[in-house]
């Protein structure tokens, strides 16, 4: 019997590069022939004989097939209406399966999803687009949706289908350029990526850009799953995140590589998203972090580039469990009263060939232009954020984590290098203005901030941000970008030349660590020793410091004391909390050994002790970007190498006072000024036995005189310890001074 069809239509079909499959494939009422009939045609590379199991017979009815190809057509006569049924088959396998058509079924997206992804203004696309398991017309299945508005044909190809382009054949939706198909009787667990046929017939094999799961590298399959199957736990955690006010609140944050934070004998060595929860909480916890902040855990398929080049934005990484897995990681540490951040990549995406380079055969993601499109330092490629659907996936990836992960803000990279056209490049492109300014980028981090504060205004957004661009952390209604906080990489690089200096040098560079504060209130700044500053032959931090054994202990301790009363929110990385000599390697475990000898007990034990300081002292906090909440008292003691400044809370008498002694020398008889007569108890001191110092201090108190110093009206004499810094807190009597 001859086909229905054209053979225009038939080769398109068994050739796979026909634009609408649904045109030929499935169940068509038509005339033929002057008569009417039903034609049920598919196409099946598997089967030896095929049949229509019609719902209303019992009989199935043979398909017949048209010479010399897999492609099979049933005709039903003085039918008009088209009928439910279902394909029968006998597989060269000799396997019988029987299988739902999925050319019967009608598009899953309305016309309204498809304006506003086009628009830009969609910001639920990882509710429509990627794999959705869901019931469609009364069958329970999976809705793969993809952009690739420049493809000659899109395939979805899996383990269900051997991989063959051929098999399911997606429909485009219109002008939109989505291709959208419903596979029925599909779940979770299935393998797939997309087969995309370009207009120049190269043939390419590409993740899923919205999979929400992957399978674990070197494989690069996307899997469908299924990711609100986890029962939250946190809602006291996240009504309380809503109702704080960040800028006033204690953050002091921990960075983590969950690779290599803690690794297990075994066939990888890692811990898994249970494992690591239960072991973090526990050392946060005791550790007094406010929040842990994670190194990309969006899918990468190169450990070494530690999830920095991502090719899943929408997936936690496969190398440390399921889905549902990171969700309860995320909530076992709310429930322990842990935020969590996380770094996120849209500055760049690697080439990897299955990834979103040249997704449809064209510069789709990426600017077409080198002199935009590729980032020369990283080897990767630049994000089109000048179009409307790139920023909006990177939005929609944003609030994707905040939203179905409960993730409590991001840690946005290498912002620099999206402001700037010229960024490490010689050959570059000016905006339209002439400047080197990329109003793209600058746009969507705008649209990008904005969004997250409407649709989670409790979150944070953190830019790592290196240059002297103006309100990074101001909103975007002043003229800002709209980030809660903006990274100090000025203070960071300033102060670690300065510690790593042998301290008979540092008086002739006192002003580094003075200088942050001509600035430390133009923006909302954190306090970043991050994972940047212990690879690549910089040292690990215990070891960057100057003198013999002890004095590096001492020389830490002092440098994060100092970090921990400055204005500003902190960040430490892992390992440098302990005294970690190495530098950190993505490939290994933090030495954890070393925790079991005495210096690095208690250098842990005094970073905990300033955590429990800073979370109870609202002047160390409450007023980190405003200049009330900091005054020096002694800032030009270069001689000396010693400083001494006061900390204020919104209540100007909630105050504390900190001397640090820069050198070795232990200084007697120092005098500092302070704001109150009363007796001032050392609350802190790194030089006590208890950290591992020499124990030099004041006796746990200093009295208040009469004798005005410096900026203040009264002053107390004091030992300052050697290497160490000091903090002091009046003692109050029924809200007064004692002494007064």
């Amino acid at each position: 019997m001859a086909p229905t069809i054209t053979a225009d239509q038939l080769n398109r079909i068994v050739h796979a590069y026909h634009h609408d499959p649904f045109e030929v494939l499935g169940a068509h009422a038509l005339t033929h022939g002057g008569r009417d009939l039903v034609a049920i045609r598919a196409f099946l590379p598997m089967a030896e004989k095929a049949w229509v199991v019609r719902e209303s017979s019992a009989e199935p009815i043979p398909f017949e097939r048209a010479p010399k190809t897999d492609f099979f057509e049933a005709l039903f006569p003085g039918e008009t209406e088209v009928f439910k049924y279902e394909i029968r088959t006998l597989d060269k396998d000799g396997v019988t399966r029987q299988v739902k058509d999925p050319y019967t079924f009608l598009p899953v997206l309305g016309d309204l999803d498809l304006q506003l992804f086009n628009e830009g203004n969609h910001y639920r696309t990882y509710e429509k687009l990627g794999a959705q398991i869901m019931t469609h017309q009364g069958v329970t299945g999976v809705c793969f949706a993809v952009w690739a508005p420049n493809a000659a044909r899109v395939s979805v190809i899996g383990d269900f289908n051997g991989w063959d382009g051929r098999r399911h054949p997606m429909r485009q939706r219109g002008s939109s350029g989505i291709w959208e198909l419903f596979i029925p009787d599909l779940g979770e667990g299935a393998l797939y990526k997309y087969e995309i046929k370009t207009k120049g017939d190269a043939v390419l094999q590409k993740t899923d850009p919205h999979g929400f799961w992957a399978e674990f590298r070197p494989k690069t399959g996307s899997v469908v799953w299924d990711i609100d199957k986890h029962t939250w736990g946190d809602q006291a955690w996240i009504a309380k995140r809503d109702a704080a006010k960040p800028l006033r609140e204690p953050m002091s944050i921990y960075e983590v590589h969950l690779g290599s934070w803690m690794r297990v004998p075994g066939a990888n060595g890692y811990l898994t998203y249970p494992d690591l929860a239960a072991r973090l909480a526990a050392f946060v916890k005791q550790q007094g972090y406010t929040h842990i902040e994670l190194l990309p855990i969006t899918e990468h398929p190169l450990d070494a580039s530690w999830g920095y080049q991502v090719t899943g934005y929408f997936a936690p990484t496969s190398r440390f469990g399921t889905p549902d897995e990171f969700a309860a990681f995320v909530d076992t540490m709310h429930q322990n009263g842990i935020g969590v951040l996380m770094d996120w990549v849209p500055a760049h995406f690697p080439k990897n060939d299955y990834g979103l380079i040249e997704f449809d055969g064209t510069a789709l993601y990426e600017y077409a232009d080198t002199r935009l499109g590729e980032h020369l330092e990283w080897g990767t490629k630049i994000f089109n954020w000048g179009r409307n659907e790139v920023r909006q996936f990177l939005v929609n990836s944003a609030l994707f984590w905040l939203d179905k992960y409960h993730i409590d803000g991001l840690r946005v990279d290498a912002v620099a290098s999206m402001l700037y056209r010229d960024y490490a490049r010689t050959d570059w492109i000016p905006n339209e203005y002439g400047g080197r300014e990329n109003l793209e980028a600058i746009a969507f981090l705008k649209q990008m901030n904005e969004r997250i504060g409407i649709e989670h205004p409790g979150a944070v957004t953190c830019a790592e941000e290196s240059t002297s661009f103006p309100a990074v952390s101001r909103p975007v209604y002043l003229g800002g970008l709209g980030f809660t906080f903006k990274w100090n990489m000025g203070w960071m690089h300033d102060t670690l030349d300065y510690i790593a200096k042998d301290p008979i040098y540092r008086k002739y560079h006192h002003n580094k660590m003075t200088f942050g504060l001509m600035y430390a209130f133009s923006e909302n700044f954190i306090l970043p020793i991050s994972h940047d500053e212990v690879v690549h032959l910089k040292r690990a931090m215990a070891d960057k410091m100057p003198g013999d054994f002890w004095q590096r202990f001492a020389n830490l301790r002092l440098y994060y004391g100092f970090m921990w009363t400055h204005p500003g929110k902190k960040l430490l990385f892992m390992g440098q909390d302990f005294g970690q000599w190495t530098e950190w390697n993505e490939n290994r475990s933090l030495d954890w050994h070393l925790t079991d000898f005495e210096p690095h007990q208690k250098l842990l034990k005094w970073v905990a002790d300033l955590n429990r300081v800073y979370r109870s002292e609202p002047s160390l906090y409450e007023q980190d970007y405003d200049w009330q909440g900091f005054e020096w008292i002694d800032a030009n003691d270069w001689e000396n190498s010693a400083l001494a400044y006061v900390r204020r809370a919104t209540n100007m008498s909630d105050h504390l006072v900190v001397v640090c002694n820069f050198t070795p020398v232990v200084r007697r008889d120092y005098r500092v000024g302070v704001p109150e007569k009363t007796t001032y108890k050392e609350l802190l001191n790194s030089d006590s036995e208890y950290y591992f110092g020499s124990n030099v201090g004041n006796a746990g108190a200093l009295a208040a005189e009469d004798v005005r110093w410096q900026t203040q009206p009264y002053s107390v004499t004091m030992t300052l310890p050697p290497l160490s810094v000091v903090v002091l807190k009046p003692e109050r009597k029924n809200g007064a001074a004692a002494l007064e």
